[in-house]
């Protein structure tokens, strides 16, 4: 865990990841996403879609492995007025993440771990709404970053969405804007059906229809 989170603060130290603005594709659906409640931003980074969250109105914990990108996140917070709508956590993403299922919105940006991904989702409520966005192994032909482990395959993550079960609202694998071969989806957790069992009559055979 310690090599992980030294190799990304070397990479956040270079990187100005407060001035990020959120994802392209969550202001294109932002009429999908909750404006109240819960939202949890896995690998979260310097807060760039974790901002945009709060600003619509989310109370929004941010985790990451990386402590240099929650400073900036937290400094970004601070100077946007949004600290009191946030928490953020340092957390190793390849252990158990210490949540309850209690987000009615849960982001996996770019961060691909098929291990540890149906965990992520289970911290739904019923309602809640996944949105994943990551690379997928065309990028390769344009960039040789990030490396074939990292990318997801074609369809991969509308299969992930569908095979646990929820309501797939947008599914989509393109160029991005920003230059990237990417599969995007939102998916809300289905409630599930309860089915009620009814007791057996215990006063014996009827006899059929009072009159």
């Amino acid at each position: 865990m310690d090599g992980d989170r030294e190799r990304w603060n070397a990479k956040w130290r270079e990187r100005a990841g407060e001035l990020e603005t959120q994802a392209p594709f969550l202001g294109e659906h932002a009429h999908l996403l909750p404006s109240r409640g819960k939202a949890l931003d896995i690998a979260g980074g310097a807060g760039r879609n974790a901002i945009w969250l709060a600003r619509r109105g989310l109370d929004v914990t941010v985790v990451d492995i990386s402590d240099v990108a929650l400073d900036k996140a937290e400094r970004r917070a601070a100077s946007a007025n949004l600290a009191a709508k946030m928490k953020f956590m340092r957390v190793d993403l390849d252990g158990e993440l210490p949540f309850a299922p209690l987000f009615d919105l849960v982001l996996v940006f770019h961060y691909l771990n098929r291990a540890r991904r149906d965990d992520y989702a289970a911290l739904l409520h019923e309602g809640g709404i996944l949105v994943a966005a990551q690379p997928t192994v065309t990028n390769l032909e344009r960039h040789a970053s990030p490396s074939r482990q990292y990318l997801a395959d074609a369809g991969e993550l509308e299969a992930w969405a569908r095979t646990l079960g929820m309501d797939v609202l947008v599914a989509r694998e393109g160029w991005t804007v920003e230059g990237r071969h990417e599969a995007a989806v939102i998916a809300k957790r289905v409630a599930r059906e309860v089915v009620k069992q009814i007791p057996p009559d215990e006063s014996g055979p009827s006899e059929g229809p009072y009159r």
